[in-house]
């Protein structure tokens, strides 16, 4: 038993020396990422984009699908979910494969702003650092922005409003509940989702969107199959 017990704490420090590890290169990382180009400096180049959309400019129904399909809880935590990591790391030990991310909107901008697409556990490190200085300066709504301005939505489109004119031919302003609710279903898989490329699959996505927003409480299932009989595709 004595045996058992000193196999399992020397297997726990070899985690944990592990874990440390993993973390100590990921915040490296980050480190480097920030000392290369400052926050500040990365924030006014995307401010810069032609046609960079202002959060003021944003349909509401739009910005709530968007928080519905990629993070609920978006108001609520400092840049990271863990109930959303947990549920991810549950999923992707039953696939026994990366799945799921669990990402917040502020993670999804720190990779989107530093680091590459790589799925390597020192980048998801160092992207919870970067999340945590960027939810320090600043506001949820400027997060938003930036978040909106640094997604791809296919066909060469990387803003909002260059996405909305591109596949709608409308201001944002314009925009119906239907091609909102369609836009921010999009940049999940472009490649699959934009409208110009699978119009059947763009509208599934639509469907999907559409039920975290009755499940999150921004649609009443009459709203729902209002906006779904517009056909916006």
């Amino acid at each position: 038993m004595k045996k058992l017990f000193k196999v399992l704490i020397f297997l726990l420090l070899i985690g944990i020396s592990i874990a440390l590890l993993f973390v100590n290169n990921g915040y490296n990382m980050y480190k480097e990422a920030i000392e290369d180009t400052p926050l500040e400096e990365k924030v006014a180049q995307i401010q810069e984009k032609e046609n960079y959309t202002k959060f003021s400019e944003l349909p509401q129904m739009y910005v709530n699908a968007v928080i519905s399909v990629e993070d609920k809880r978006f108001y609520e935590h400092n840049g990271i979910d863990l109930i959303a990591i947990g549920r991810a790391a549950i999923n992707d030990i039953k696939a026994m494969s990366y799945v799921e991310g669990g990402s917040t909107i502020t993670q999804q901008l720190a990779k989107n702003m530093y680091f590459t697409q790589e799925k390597k556990i020192e980048r998801k490190i160092a992207e919870v650092f970067m999340a945590w200085k960027i939810e320090d300066n600043y506001s949820k709504q400027g997060i938003f922005e930036l978040y909106v301005n640094t997604i791809y939505f296919g066909d060469g489109y990387y803003t909002v409003k260059d996405a909305c004119k591109g596949y709608f031919n409308k201001d944002l302003q314009d925009m119906s509940d239907g091609e909102c609710i369609l836009l921010a279903g999009i940049p999940n898989a472009p490649s699959a989702y934009a409208p110009t490329k699978n119009p059947e699959l763009a509208r599934q996505r639509q469907k999907q969107v559409i039920e975290k927003m009755i499940k999150n409480g921004y649609l009443t299932q009459d709203q729902a199959s209002k906006i779904l009989e517009e056909g916006v595709i």
